[in-house]
């Protein structure tokens, strides 16, 4: 399976094309690849701005849009590298605030698959995509880079990354197990612990890491690392806090409370994203920001297809008048317990679902059980993936049905919007992308 990459410049599509018939070797681990790339490329990691570095299973994309949001507000620039993309590429690497233009794209991307190729190294495409945002940002004046970890930490292509201003790791669960958990030895056998252990790979001498509070044999490993690096571990309940209080959430930290608005987007789930990123922008060092700033940002951050609602479109025109449709890549346990959070009446949800086959088809709906009203399972266009019948065996829910695609589920739904009844279109972040290109709502 490769990662979907298309673009309407013929001049982006052929290094796309380029970078999606990438492999990588089986059972490849570790960033000396993306070193040897970065080294023949005059090592860009080495000239950013101060570096927000952010990893995590579900939440580190939110967090980032806090981040990104905070420092704006508060008048810099920020350059921003996050992944996957929804529908274009380009979401990938923001320049100083803007999303990359084609341009510039084509060009860095040819020179960075140039010096991959003829260092015949293997690159893959994340690698050549990491190496790319990092010769932009390096070569474009900025105030600060927010950095999202593709995939683990320890391992990930960012962590070539020397000394981050900060280092977060947002919630912790269990996905992509097939690389995060493979057999090695020296390592945590319990796969949360291991879970946690990867994420904390990121942690950098001096480099303060803030982390939400997880059960204590998670905590315990993440202290280890910590200790071992020589970093300063900064743990929510023992060194920051949330707390709800009328129309928002007061954050609190050794050095005062902040008091401040419910966040922009929606789900209980973002008070704690929004609190990890006010952790990170307070126990850095690098740059000062203004309490405003912080309360402008809740406010202001926006991450598409996370608890989206979607607006009128094409798709969204095909169910009847007044149904509110929302949108969201979650694929696993902790996306599925943040949206049966999030939705509480039951009975009340239409699930379009689209699952890529290496998912746990569990995962995402045993906990929605009995808020299912219908389940409408759906390919995910260019990718391998589950059938109705990967989701027949799980309890409390109704019996899957098949469509053809998202258009097709949509128009077969008996929804009743006066009795609350609402449309969920989840399962895959590659659904979402050509969810939201089909409505209309491409990410900017």
């Amino acid at each position: 399976m490769r990662d979907f990459a298309v673009s309407d410049d013929p001049r982006v599509q052929a290094q796309l094309d380029r970078l999606g018939a990438l492999t990588v070797p089986q059972g490849r681990l570790g960033i000396d690849t993306i070193r040897v790339l970065l080294n023949r490329l005059g090592n860009p990691q080495r000239h950013l701005p101060p570096v927000f570095h952010v990893a995590g299973t579900n939440g580190k994309g939110s967090t980032c849009a806090f981040l990104r949001a905070a420092l704006e507000a508060a008048g810099k620039t920020v350059h921003v590298f996050t992944s996957p993309h929804l529908v274009r590429f380009n979401e990938r690497i923001r320049i100083a605030g803007k999303l990359i233009e084609d341009t510039t794209l084509d060009a860095l991307l040819s020179e960075v698959l140039d010096a991959a190729e003829a260092a015949d190294i293997g690159a893959s495409f994340f690698e050549i995509s990491t190496a790319a945002a990092f010769l932009a940002f390096a070569r474009t004046p900025a105030d600060a880079c927010v950095v999202e970890v593709g995939l683990g930490g320890r391992f990930d292509a960012t962590n070539v990354l020397e000394s981050p201003a900060v280092c977060g790791i947002a919630s912790l669960g269990i996905d992509h197990e097939a690389f995060l958990l493979a057999p090695e030895e020296n390592v945590p056998t319990d796969p949360f612990v291991r879970i946690a252990f990867e994420k904390a790979g990121i942690v950098k001498a001096g480099v303060p890491l803030v982390t939400f509070d997880y059960p204590p044999a998670m905590n315990e490993t993440i202290e280890q690392q910590a200790t071992k690096a020589g970093a300063r571990l900064i743990r929510q309940n023992r060194d920051w806090r949330i707390e709800p209080a009328p129309g928002g959430f007061v954050y609190s930290d050794g050095s005062g409370k902040l008091t401040l608005p419910s966040p922009r987007m929606p789900g209980r789930h973002q008070i704690a994203n929004a609190g990890l990123a006010m952790a990170m922008l307070r126990h850095q060092h690098a740059l000062d920001l203004p309490e405003a700033a912080c309360a402008a940002a809740v406010e202001r951050a926006h991450w598409p297809a996370r608890l989206q609602e979607l607006g009128q479109g094409p798709l969204t025109a095909l169910l009847p008048p007044g149904t509110r449709c929302w949108l969201d890549g979650g694929h696993n346990r902790d996306a599925g317990n943040a949206l049966a959070a999030h939705f509480v009446e039951p009975g009340s949800i239409h699930l379009v679902l689209g699952m890529l086959a290496n998912k746990d088809p569990n995962a995402l709906l045993a906990p929605l059980g009995e808020r299912l009203a219908s389940v409408t399972v759906v390919p995910v266009p260019g990718h391998d993936h589950h059938d109705p019948d990967a989701f027949a065996y799980i309890p409390l829910i109704p019996e899957p049905r098949a469509a053809a695609d998202v258009a097709q589920a949509l128009r077969s739904l008996r929804i009743d919007p006066a009795k609350g009844e609402i449309v969920l279109i989840a399962g895959s972040l590659y659904l979402a992308g050509v969810v939201l290109r089909e409505n209309g709502e491409l990410p900017d």
